[in-house]
Formats: C-alpha cells, structure tokens, sequence
C-alpha cells in the first residue's frame, strides 16, 4: 500500500510538529560543539530558545500548504531568524558557523524524514520523498538566508560606526601629539640660539620642559598601543583560571614605588577564581589602581586603595572593586569617564604632580567588555571613589 502525495506530506508535517523540541535538542546540541560560545549563551534567552521548536513548527506547517505557497511569506518566521542573526553577531559568530548551523538543521530533518518514513507502513513513492524534502531544504534555505542577511547587514552597520569611530581617535591622537611636538620645535630653537648658553638657569628651564613633553609623548604612545591591544576584536583570546588574589598582589607589587612616593598603602582583600584573560585582567587592575594612587589626597594623614572580591546573591556574576579614599570625582564628570581623552582633574595636574592623556579608564572599559563584563564606578568628592569590575561567573572568551 503507498501514500498519495497530499497524505505523505501531511504525515511528515504533524512529526515535525510533534517532535519540534526534540529536533531542536539535537540541534542545539550540535551548535555548542560549533559556536565560539558557552553552552549557556547559545540560547542565552528562554524567549530565544523556545524560537526554535516555534521554527521548526513553522517548517512542518509550510509542508501542508500548497506548492506555490512560500515560507517566506511568513512574517513571523522570518522575524525569529533575524533575531537569530542579530545574536550570533552578538557572539562575534561567523558567516560561516551560520551556513553550518543551518547545513546541520537541514541534515537533522533530513534524517528524521528517513526515520519516519522508515516507520510508516504504508510507503511513499520516491518522488514523494524527494519531494518532501526538498520543501523541507527549501525551508531551511529561506531562514539561512534570512539570518545571514541580518547578521551581514549589522556586521555593516558595525564598521561603519567602528570606522568612524577611528576616524575621530586619528584626529584627536594627532592633536595630542602635535601639542607636545610644538613645544619641543619652540624649545629646540630657543636652545640653538647663542644667548641661551651662557644662560643656565634659562636653558635648565627649556631642557625641563623639553623633557616634560618627550616623557608625555612616550606615555601618550604606549597608552595608545595598550588602546589598541584591547579593543583589538582579532585578539587571540588566552582564557585561564586565575587567583584574581594573586593578580592583585603582582599590580600592588608593580605599583609599590610609586604608592611609597605618594605615602598610599595599597591593601588585597580576599578576591574569587576567576576564568579570564589574566592580561587583560591585570591592565584593568594596574589603570584603576594607578589612578587610586595617582589621585591620593595629600591632605589626608592616611592614604590607601583596597581591592576587594566577591560574587553577586544570584551567584551569577563575580566583583572586583578597587576603592580609595583619594580626591573623589565631580558627578558632572562621571558620565564622561571611560571616553578617550577625558580627564576629569586635568585642572589640578600642578598641585597633585600628575600627568596623562585621559585613556587610562577608556582602556578599562574596553578590557571589561571583551571580557563579558563590565566596569562602573561610584565616588564622592573629597571622599574618595569606588570602581567595580563585573564578570561572568563562568567566563568568556576574550575579544568576543
């Protein structure tokens, strides 16, 4: 006995429906061997997870209407794959890992026609099952392309901001640069004129400024390769676990002269394991905790900056806060913190015998974010501040 088209089709359309959340395990269980992600980020959503039964429903559906009838004509299944998209780019995926997840989507129903074809009692004639599947193919081919589209369309959207991003970073780097470059043209040619030689005071004068500005450039510069290094999206990521205790202590240590110099005491507290890049988790500790002994309060007899740990209630996220009792910082520049070239006591360089170019804390943010966190911060005049670095408890990978 053999099944007419109309039957067979239907048959295959209520087993897809049926089984939706079971091909859907199979599936999701072939997508954490393949993406750059955790298992728990691959869906990170129930709302995202349940998408994709609700996608394969859809796909059993379309095999009941009528040859001419497109699955593209679905709204609501072409809404659920630009989400898709839009969150594999989240995950910094590829082209590539989404034309393979959805070849792997097309194998697994595949499969499964065979499976319940081999079932049935009543057979299908081949045509039909070529049929069948080649609806269910066509299917899978509308949501891929529908998903890559979307994924394609934001990777755009996302060089162009990153493009004019670094157009406006080239323009403010060569401002900083020139500044420092006119003040070592003007000493220059003071000191070769013959009347500065025989006047020592006058040419000790213009060395110091001379040597003020070469020692600014080189800081400038290896801040800006540090910048660089971070934000660097290609950067091949070195996830460990580490004793964020023992990364701490070697920041302190590093820091030792120059907290001495200022009279500050630098303090570890008990800290979690964490599963990071520890580079990238030292260059976050050693800008917030030279900024901590950068912005002591001379005025205070005591002098210190604390870095504490912990995780959060819900046991999810991991904290690091680096606090001091230093100078504090205005409200009304909190909102301009992490940004290239703020900096928010530039007024006071004199009286607190400091120096920078303002991208210390934009390289921290940076860190923070390729690491899955984020870093905020709390801070009362005169008081001192408190900057707190968020991570996910299982980690992530960098550069992601």
């Amino acid at each position: 006995m053999t099944l007419n088209p109309h039957e067979f089709s239907h048959f295959i359309a209520d087993r897809i429906q049926q089984e939706a959340r079971d091909l859907s395990a199979r599936w999701f269980d072939r997508l954490k061997q393949l993406l750059p992600v955790g298992a728990t980020d691959v869906f990170p959503s129930r709302e995202l997870l349940d998408h994709i039964p609700e996608l394969l429903r859809e796909i059993g559906a379309y095999l009941r209407t009528p040859e001419d009838e497109e699955i593209a004509a679905n709204t609501s299944v072409l809404s659920k794959s630009r989400e898709l998209g839009l969150l594999r780019h989240r995950q910094a995926a590829s082209v590539h890992q989404l034309l393979r997840e959805y070849e792997i989507l097309g194998r697994i129903l595949q499969a499964f026609v065979a499976e319940e074809t081999a079932r049935m009692p009543a057979k299908p004639s081949a045509s039909d099952c070529i049929a069948v599947i080649g609806r269910v193919h066509r299917a899978v081919h509308i949501l891929m392309q529908t998903t890559v589209d979307t994924f394609v369309a934001e990777y755009t959207v996302t060089i162009a901001r990153q493009t004019r991003q670094l157009e406006s970073f080239n323009r403010t780097v060569s401002h900083e640069l020139r500044n420092p470059l006119g003040t070592l043209g003007y000493a220059l040619s003071i000191l070769s004129t013959p009347e500065v030689f025989g006047d020592e005071g006058r040419r000790r004068q213009i060395l110091s400024l001379a040597e003020r500005d070469c020692a600014r450039m080189r800081e400038l510069i290896n801040t800006i390769s540090q910048l660089t290094r971070a934000s660097d999206a290609e950067a091949t990521p070195n996830i460990q676990r580490v004793e964020g205790a023992a990364i701490a202590r070697e920041v302190a240590r590093q820091l030792q002269s120059m907290a001495q110099g200022r009279g500050v005491t630098v303090r570890c507290g008990d800290l979690p394991v964490l599963l990071v890049d520890p580079a990238r988790l030292e260059l976050i500790l050693m800008n917030l905790v030279s900024n901590a002994i950068k912005y002591s309060d001379p005025a205070k007899p005591e002098r210190h900056v604390e870095i504490t740990g912990g995780a959060s209630g819900d046991g999810t996220r991991l904290w690091i806060t680096v606090r001091d009792n230093g100078i504090g910082i205005p409200q009304s520049a909190i909102g301009r913190l992490f940004t290239h070239f703020f900096r928010a006591h530039a007024e006071r360089d004199r009286e607190l015998a400091t120096d920078g170019v303002g991208l210390g804390l934009s390289i921290v943010a940076e860190c923070a974010k390729a690491l899955g966190g984020e870093v905020t911060v709390t801070s009362t005049e005169g008081a001192g501040s408190a900057f707190t670095l968020t991570l996910p408890i299982g980690g992530t990978k960098a550069g992601s």
